[in-house]
């Protein structure tokens, strides 16, 4: 099966080549014999009810400072391509939501990755509140004397923005930190959403878990410590990843949540779990393939291609 893919991601230029999952996706997807395209989320035309996409063919190597060459741009019809990945890096706003509605006029009958529909209706830090006896306890809300109530509760507790990415806007408030109305003034002023109030997880510290989900099924997680002082574990934020094992309670996350991923055509997700809670479910644009990949060994972007052609040959 050869395949013609498209990929919507940010320039190719400034991937890291030892970390980026969408490199290694296109990669295996290259190795497999596909044609590869290129293109940024501001390329897109929508006419005469047709998607269309300046595009560049692309190739892809393993090699520092000479990772990717592009060809000569051309505006393609998207329909005419066997499969779109939709890898932009978040924020989730409504650049992104347009992409979705965008990318839905040609899904399924080109397979869109992760389907546009499921990822509008599926924004991180709001898709895992469908599995509320699975998230620690969290407040999501506009009201300050709602937030002052769950302090008061919790005592301990996470602050962080509704659709932030990378841990950006986290803040840990320990029980007689007076910072709490600064920050509420703060949120207020950079967001017009509601804003997420966790309670704190102790467990962080010695690590946060990014587990990856193939259509429904785990395939592995990678262990992501935060530096000494700090209370976000993400890639992003200066965390170190070490080997793990899912245990016992992941696993039983992953059963409870892997049917809707696959009903809802999320092939390629990440979720991140703190002790025994899940905190999100990242959909957007998951990242931790290379991370498992080191550490057992085995090679998930070739179990997401895998699950992409087994939908192809299906339709």
């Amino acid at each position: 099966m050869s395949l013609a893919v498209a990929i919507q991601m940010d320039p190719i230029s400034g991937v890291d080549i030892n970390a980026d999952s969408t490199f290694v996706m296109a990669l295996e997807a290259q190795r497999r014999g596909h044609g590869l395209y290129h293109y940024l989320p501001q390329d897109l035309s929508f006419r005469h009810n047709r998607l269309f996409a300046r595009v560049q063919p692309l190739e892809v190597r393993r090699e520092h400072g000479s990772h990717f060459t592009l060809g000569a741009a051309q505006m393609v019809d998207l329909a005419t391509m066997d499969v779109v990945l939709m890898r932009q890096d978040p924020p989730f706003d409504m650049a992104y939501i347009t992409a979705t509605h965008l990318l839905e006029h040609i899904h399924p009958t080109t397979l869109v990755v992760n389907d546009p529909v499921s990822v509008r209706n599926a924004p991180e830090k709001l898709f895992v509140t469908h599995f509320s006896e699975l998230m620690p306890p969290s407040l999501i809300t506009s009201n300050r004397d709602e937030i002052l109530a769950f302090r008061d509760e919790h005592k301990d507790i996470i602050l962080k923005p509704l659709f932030g990415n990378g841990g950006a806007g986290v803040f840990h408030l320990a029980p007689g930190d007076e910072n709490l109305s600064s920050l509420l003034e703060m949120f207020t002023e950079m967001y017009r959403e509601p804003i997420i109030a966790q309670r704190y997880l102790p467990e962080v510290r010695d690590g946060d878990k990014r587990i990856i989900l193939i259509d429904g099924k785990p395939m592995g997680g990678v262990s992501r410590v935060p530096e000494p002082g700090e209370a976000r574990a993400n890639f992003h934020s200066g965390g170190r990843g070490e080997k793990t094992e899912l245990t016992k309670r992941e696993q039983q996350i992953c059963e409870a949540i892997g049917p809707t991923l696959k009903e809802r055509g999320l092939i390629f997700v990440g979720i991140d779990v703190i002790g025994d809670y899940m905190t999100e479910i990242n959909v957007t644009s998951p990242t931790g393939i290379q991370e498992i990949n080191h550490f057992d060994g085995i090679s998930i972007e070739g179990a997401i291609w895998d699950a992409i052609e087994e939908r192809r040959q299906k339709r």
